[in-house]
């Protein structure tokens, strides 16, 4: 006799819209024991689960599921981080709904079982306790690799390089580990604990991290090869910000994304005055963009005290990069969005503080490269809208720094890294992988990029083969 399939998975427990949107603790409160088993329980172990295809790292989430109903914590932990050493913060920003979670099987006749969410229930448990095991670790092989950045691409290189065997370094400018985990996702998406968790853990391998150490200031990527590395992994984002540039964009109280979220985030200004960091706290506040940093910038705007927040965006919400969860939680918490709408000038006062904002109404056209329709300008559709605080979300490019100070490294004229398949920069001995060779793009992507780039380091280092 066959048993029925559950095809509607545990929702999320999560704070109410009207709590939330005035503190900043995380959202989503994460399932129960109870709710984890429940929803573990929907998994039917395809024997060819369609579920790794879709995940960039190659999770064992059959495994790692079936030792969770089967209460085998300690493998559940295993399972997941022979391939991940970041789950706590996977399950948590991972956009599972487009990768792991559309080649489930279940999606095909109802809902995908819920494979963030139990990855971060296993996360979870593994931080509340005092000790878990620790995936394997080969034996060492002499090599040295100099990992630049401790984003999602860097921390994912050097843990698996760590457990490969070789002597890792990691090399971080900001004075704290974590890359835009720690400086671009707020508190209440990602906590800083968690991150600080996986830190620890990449730490717990064996990889030695430097904070303040800016590489293509202090030291250059060929004195690293110089010094004693057999090998340099660049993971260090794309951190500069894109503009509009349009008439009064350099107006007080115009932020980019990227100054706004390092500022609440990384700087804690929403813990002023226990953190002393100055940000403008407005009442009349538009964010331009449409992807997660948007909303990012929107939901930490309202919870500094905003009357009124708009996301200002040229196309329509079908169109909109952001993850679905983060917009439903965006409209639940009040933000209100603007589609069809693009700024064309900001106005000020005589302070030279932004007072307005003159945006025209779009229509959509044909589809554009991306696949996205092109947004054209409405006729006779100009007006004013009076704001106090503007942030600009667009996306972001790679800082210049290593590039302009490594001619052998060439870079696209989007500014970003040139690599091969392999992750092979134009430079012998350098890999590079995550937003400075992909621009602005997803954690998991990234950590995609970092696991495949170690494994080729890895190979090239214990051959000592030619590098093209």
């Amino acid at each position: 006799m066959s048993t029925k399939i559950n095809l509607n998975r545990v929702e999320m427990p999560k704070q109410l819209p009207e709590e939330r949107k005035n503190n900043f603790q995380e959202v989503a409160l994460g399932y129960t024991e109870e709710q984890a088993e429940e929803e573990a329980n929907r998994c039917i172990q395809c024997k060819k689960p369609k579920c790794m295809e879709g995940c960039p790292v190659g999770v064992e989430i059959p495994n790692f599921i079936r030792a969770l109903r089967e209460k085998d914590m300690f493998e559940a932990v295993l399972a997941l981080k022979r391939k991940n050493s970041l789950p706590g913060v996977c399950g948590r920003v991972c956009p599972q709904e487009v990768q792991c979670e559309s080649t489930c099987v279940l999606a095909k006749k109802g809902a995908p079982v819920a494979i963030g969410r139990l990855e971060r229930y296993v996360a979870d448990w593994e931080k509340a306790q005092e000790k878990c095991p620790r995936c394997e670790i080969l034996p060492p092989t002499g090599k040295k690799v100099a990992v630049v950045g401790s984003g999602p691409a860097g921390l994912t290189s050097a843990a698996d390089l760590a457990r490969m065997g070789h002597g890792v370094t990691i090399l971080e400018a900001l004075h704290e580990a974590g890359g835009v985990l720690v400086y671009g996702i707020p508190e209440f998406r990602l906590p800083k604990d968690i991150v600080k968790a996986e830190v620890d853990y990449v730490r717990s391998l064996g990889a030695d991290l430097k904070l303040d150490a800016v590489v293509g200031r202090q030291v250059g990527v060929k004195e690293l090869l110089e010094s004693g590395y057999d090998a340099v992994f660049l993971g260090i984002g794309a951190g500069a910000p894109r503009f509009l540039n349009v008439p009064g964009e350099n107006l007080g109280g115009i932020y980019s994304a990227n100054e706004y979220l390092t500022r609440v985030n990384l700087m804690k200004a929403y813990r002023f005055p226990e953190y002393d960091t100055p940000i403008r706290r407005g009442k009349k506040v538009a964010v331009v963009g449409g992807g997660n940093v948007a909303m990012d910038a929107a939901r930490c705007a309202l919870r500094l005290g905003a009357d009124a927040v708009h996301v200002v965006y040229r196309r329509s919400r079908e169109e909109m990069p952001a993850r679905l969860e983060e917009v439903e939680n965006a409209m639940e918490e009040g933000i209100i969005f603007d589609f069809l709408t693009n700024p064309t000038r900001f106005e000020g006062d005589e302070r030279g503080m932004v007072r307005a904002m003159q945006v025209v109404e779009m229509e959509l056209g044909e589809p554009d490269a991306s696949g996205r329709r092109s947004p054209k300008v409405k006729k006779g559709s100009e007006h004013t809208v009076d704001v106090d605080t503007v942030i600009i979300a667009v996306g972001t490019i790679p800082n210049p720094l290593i590039a302009s100070s490594t001619p052998e490294l060439k870079t696209t004229k989007w500014g970003t890294l040139v690599v091969d398949e392999r992750f092979r920069t134009t430079m012998e001995g350098v890999w590079a992988g995550g937003d400075i060779t992909s621009g602005g793009a997803t954690v998991i992507s990234a950590m995609g990029a970092g696991k495949a780039a170690a494994k080729d380091m890895d190979e090239w280092l214990r051959k000592d083969g030619t590098w093209n």
